[in-house]
């Protein structure tokens, strides 16, 4: 195994957000971004194209010779009936990150625009992340409850990576989806000062919080939130805010579908670091949420519960994308 982030150079210690988000009007969806940690961006895929890539999505998870999946029937909503998952509800092996649907969602115009608007660059670089289709209401999986988390090292301060979820369901108050402190991305420097041990820090961009340190934030006046959307919207957030993923309530009959995807520009990524991206790209494997960062070629195989590896897994997608030029450069293959 390879990693970029070993040490988190001191230029990059501090980064903040770009003038576009900074000079933000309020009302304006990247002021909310600014000032809440994280936005809805309405209809940054048209509903039809979104229900299109939502359809991809689900022929894919089909398409391991097992036809006892059943999108109508809740009984077939086992893990007997589904390739291996990386957690309950997300799919990273396999090869889905570069399948032409996950590929064609990432370069969505309105996607990318959103991003080159927080950015104020369109120069970009996008994250190779997973795809999560969860089921309601499962029979044969415990709930995991909440796991309260940020995904940016305290050694950062500032802005340094926004990341995304492209919308291919809906997500209402009872469904599954995106849970968030609001405004938690602005304590983020004064809770690491005062509440943690600075020995203690390490570069890795992922810290997960406890109920006396989530009690910290109540004081300042800092609740959960719960994210809702509609298909095609996209939603973005600070990866300093507070964040999980909530499992739909027994209420909640829908099956939720969304692409992972974050973008940044791709000047913030090193040279060693773009050559590990491309590296991985080779390999059809995935990354964190950072685009930039946080790079890693692992062997992404589907491993099975008794360590061996799934008979089903896949070398290369099942449908390649077109490498186009444009492609090529948001993957970090191909300069700007």
């Amino acid at each position: 195994m390879a990693t970029t982030t070993t040490v988190i150079p001191p230029a990059q210690l501090r980064q903040g957000p770009s003038n576009a988000i900074a000079n933000a009007p309020k009302g304006d969806w990247r002021a909310e971004l600014r000032d809440n940690g994280f936005a809805v961006v309405k209809d940054a895929i048209p509903r039809e194209t979104a229900l299109a890539h939502q359809q991809k999505a689900r022929e894919w998870l089909k398409s391991f010779g097992n036809n006892d999946l059943d999108y109508q029937n809740p009984e077939t909503w086992v893990a007997s009936n589904l390739p291996v998952q990386s957690t309950i509800n997300t799919f990273s092996a396999y090869g889905v990150a570069h399948e032409k649907f996950m590929w064609d969602a990432r370069m969505e115009p309105g996607v990318i625009d959103a991003f080159a608007q927080i950015w104020g660059t369109d120069e970009l670089t996008v994250s190779f992340d997973s795809l999560n289709i969860t089921f309601p209401n499962r029979k044969d999986v415990p709930r995991k409850g909440r796991w309260e988390h940020v995904d940016q090292s305290p050694l950062r301060r500032g802005m340094h990576c926004v990341q995304g979820i492209i919308n291919l369901s809906s997500a209402g108050p009872d469904d599954g989806g995106l849970m968030v402190y609001p405004g938690s991305h602005q304590y983020h420097d004064e809770f690491f000062d005062s509440e943690t041990d600075q020995s203690t820090w390490v570069p890795k961009d992922l810290y997960w919080f406890n109920q006396a340190q989530l009690d910290w934030f109540k004081k300042k006046a800092i609740r959960p939130h719960k994210v809702c959307a509609e298909v095609g919207d996209l939603i973005v957030w600070d990866s300093r805010i507070i964040h999980y993923g909530a499992e739909p309530t027994e209420a909640s009959n829908t099956i939720r579908t969304v692409i992972y995807a974050a973008y940044s520009p791709a000047k913030l990524a090193t040279p060693q670091t773009l050559r590990t991206k491309s590296e991985v790209f080779k390999r059809y494997g995935g990354t964190t949420h950072w685009p930039h960062d946080n790079v890693v070629i692992r062997k992404s195989w589907a491993i099975l519960p008794d360590g061996t590896r799934d008979p089903r897994d896949r070398d290369e997608p099942l449908e390649l994308p077109e490498m186009s030029d444009r492609l090529l450069k948001l993957a970090g293959v191909k300069p700007y």
